[in-house]
């Protein structure tokens, strides 16, 4: 079966009351989709500086990361997205990051932030839901799309994901890993989504350009 290369991306916990703690506690899906809708702020802080992890991790050296690090924030303002260390309350059992496609924030939990690598890899594979976001038509919608062909992504990647993610979210998730692991990747895909020329510095797939004609993003 030919695989739909655009996507409504998955909203955890997509109608919460107003509430300031979970209503099905800490650690759960529950909390992070409080989090996403900023129901749930304590602990919550947005990202400015490396200098932000360091309160937390005051013995880690993050200047290996720092010109990478600054890049990818200053690429991140100009297209919108936010960047936030949470409490890992609001994460379940090993989920060091997430991207929410409605509000263009993603998350990081601080318990994961103390190794430099880790903290650019999580930061460069949300950032490039946050590409994806904007190649499926705008930063603004809830739609993703793939920005690279699927047969392009190193076996290694897809193969990784096919263990750990459901069939529905591999074409995604592989990329997205494969730019989590690869300096400057993700950086290089947010330059053209902030300037606008996306579909020009990445072609995209067959079916993502069927939508964007079809939405009137592209002519």
């Amino acid at each position: 079966m030919k695989k739909m290369m655009i996507a409504v991306a998955a909203v955890v916990a997509a109608a919460l009351p107003a509430l300031s703690e979970p209503t099905k506690g800490y650690y759960t899906y529950d909390a992070m989709g409080c989090m996403l809708l900023r129901e749930c702020k304590k602990d919550v802080e947005r990202v400015t500086s490396l200098q932000d992890f360091a309160v937390y991790h005051p013995d880690t050296d993050y200047s290996v990361i720092a010109d990478e690090f600054n890049s990818m924030v200053r690429s991140l303002n100009a297209v919108g997205v936010k960047v936030f260390l949470a409490h890992p309350k609001y994460f379940p059992a090993n989920h060091r990051g997430v991207y929410h496609t409605v509000s263009n924030n993603f998350y990081l939990n601080r318990d994961f932030m103390g190794r430099p690598g880790t903290l650019m890899s999580v930061m460069r594979h949300e950032g490039w839901h946050a590409a994806q976001d904007c190649m499926a038509g705008s930063i603004k919608n809830s739609m993703i799309a793939i920005i690279k062909p699927e047969e392009d992504v190193p076996m290694l990647w897809k193969e990784m994901v096919r263990r750990t993610y459901q069939p529905s979210a591999r074409p995604w998730e592989a990329e997205a890993t494969w730019a989590g692991k690869t300096a400057n990747m993700t950086e290089e895909a947010l330059k053209p989504c902030a300037r606008g020329t996306m579909w020009t510095d990445y072609e995209p797939t067959p079916m993502t350009l069927e939508w964007l004609k079809e939405e009137g993003y592209i002519k």
